[in-house]
């Protein structure tokens, strides 16, 4: 029985899939091949880019025109910047995968020589030039995970392939292809031996293309979904197939491990007979972000470095202010953390990933709150919102200076993610939160979805941002809030005012204003 596939890369027999080579320009791949250009092709971790490669490598080869060889590089990260260490291992890589793919031992019999008379420096360089030497077939090499390399291991291979390049075809391979997440353009290489920042771009300046990979389509999640139902009868609801694509965003990664969690994880989704309903979708995301596999972990890791703080926390804030630059823009889309709207504003790139991140920055802060969950939560299941939300504006009031630091880099979204860690300490083990960011407009979006009595209870929190006359705010973070309610379907609003000028004393920034008889179900809190 095939699976959906959540560790490298697809094998047919064994999971779903979409042909990686259906998700790319085949014939502007192959028309660059022919070119005998070098050139990138990323995206972000676990998109389908070695599956591809490995799919090029095999109609390349099946076509009798060229030699093409897949080679992992990533064997080299561990020797760091010991660039003979990592030599001699990435060139043996290159020397089984030759062996296997092609029956060829060339690079086997060339490499103790080169690194021999030529050392790590140049020993890359002399082998593939034997190599393209050796065969009048052109040499075409697919080399993956190059960014996974360190330092001068990195710049090594480089420009040990830029300084063969004049000699292509017959002295030097016919194409190369590097394969990572990030651009060439985009590397920032510390040299050690140097002392230096050297540049992607300037170290491997014969590129001609970069490449990205995207996500799947909508039509392809569905097509993925509906290989499952013809191989086990099982069917995903309409509402189901919805929640895979809108939560995922068609990133492969979060596609593949939710439905793996929700077909063949789950006990209730184990059974075949019942089709895949929208609540075994957002169980499955919910384990999912508990469990933290590597693909979230490492995603959750980066939130860390300063290029990643500059885009993500004002998107949090809901601020209108930002420091990024283009490059950071560019990294983090290429992380596949982000995407753009049409304007080119940035936002977190599904809402998987929307929740993941407040839920690691506010992990540990969450952890030392108190947990006093039983009086939330009435005797008929109900939970009382009003009164979580009052509970967390007498906390904000006595205590907010002292917790938001404790978000160290992200203090200017401190507020929310603090609101956020009270609202989950609760709400885990019980229901839902879901968040959507509004950047520049001064808003987080909160939906609460509460189980009780066999139905979704939804609450909307909405969290804004004072940065005008406090009635003016009111009125556009009421008018949201009518919005996103109407949206959800929810039953009730809570619109928090969060009010960061320290000119103003707590006794105008802390009030509460309940809902007009007249009007829609919104209370309006300050803090």
């Amino acid at each position: 029985m095939r699976k959906f596939c959540v560790a490298g890369p697809v094998v047919a027999a064994d999971h779903y899939h979409i042909p990686p080579l259906d998700r790319v320009n085949l014939d502007e791949l192959l028309g660059l091949v022919r070119d005998k250009t070098y050139f990138v092709v990323h995206a972000p971790r676990q998109t389908g880019k070695t599956s591809a490669l490995l799919a090029l490598r095999d109609l390349l080869n099946a076509g009798g025109d060229y030699r093409c060889v897949y080679a992992d590089f990533e064997v080299g990260q561990a020797a760091r910047e010991d660039t003979a260490r990592a030599m001699r291992a990435m060139l043996g890589e290159l020397a089984r995968r030759a062996r296997v793919t092609l029956g060829d031992d060339t690079p086997d019999r060339l490499r103790g020589a080169a690194l021999e008379t030529e050392g790590p420096d140049g020993a890359l360089t002399d082998v593939l030039f034997r190599w393209a030497r050796a065969d009048p077939r052109p040499l075409v090499v697919l080399i993956d995970e190059i960014d996974t390399l360190i330092g001068d291991t990195l710049l090594s291979v480089l420009r040990q392939l830029r300084a063969g390049y004049d000699q292509r075809p017959a002295g030097f391979p016919h194409s190369v292809i590097l394969c990572g997440v990030r651009d060439v353009r985009d590397y920032r290489i510390h040299s050690t031996a140097q002392d230096t920042l050297v540049l992607g771009g300037s170290a491997f300046n014969i590129k001609s293309e970069s490449l990205r990979l995207g996500d799947f389509t909508e039509a392809e999640t569905r097509a993925l979904l509906a290989q499952h139902t013809a191989e086990t009868g099982q069917a995903f609801s309409a509402s189901a197939a919805a929640a895979v694509w809108t939560r995922t965003a068609g990133q492969p990664w979060l596609v593949n491990a939710l439905c793996r969690e929700a077909c063949f994880k789950s006990e209730v989704g184990r059974n075949r007979s019942r089709a895949i309903a929208e609540g075994d979708v957002l169980d499955a995301q919910e384990r999912l972000i508990l469990r933290r596999d590597t693909h979230i972990d490492d995603l959750a890791r980066r939130l860390r470095e300063d290029r990643v703080r500059r885009v993500i926390e004002p998107i949090l804030a809901g601020a209108g202010e930002q420091a990024w630059s283009e490059e950071d823009i560019a990294y983090l889309r290429d992380l596949g953390l982000i995407a753009q709207d049409p304007g080119g504003a940035p936002h977190i790139a599904n809402p998987i990933y929307a929740e993941v991140v407040p839920r690691h920055l506010n992990a540990a802060v969450q952890a030392g709150l108190p947990h006093e969950r039983a009086w939330y939560v009435g005797a008929d299941g109900a939970l009382d919102v009003e009164g979580l939300i009052a509970d967390f504006q007498t906390f904000f009031r006595e205590h907010s200076e002292h917790w938001v630091q404790r978000f160290e880099q992200y203090r200017e979204a401190g507020p929310q993610l603090l609101l956020q860690a009270h609202l989950q300490r609760v709400v885990n083990g019980g229901g839902v939160i879901e968040r959507e960011y509004a950047l520049g407009r001064g808003r987080t979006d909160l939906l609460i979805r509460w189980p009780q009595g066999g139905r979704a209870r939804k609450f909307v929190v909405e969290c804004k941002l004072r940065r005008r006359g406090l009635e003016r705010t009111i009125a556009e973070g009421l008018a949201q809030t009518r919005g996103y309610l109407d949206r959800c379907g929810a039953e009730s609003g809570h619109l928090i005012v969060f009010d960061r000028s320290p000119e103003r004393t707590w006794e105008e920034k802390i009030f509460r204003r309940d809902p007009a008889a007249d009007g829609a179900p919104i209370t309006v809190w300050g803090m």
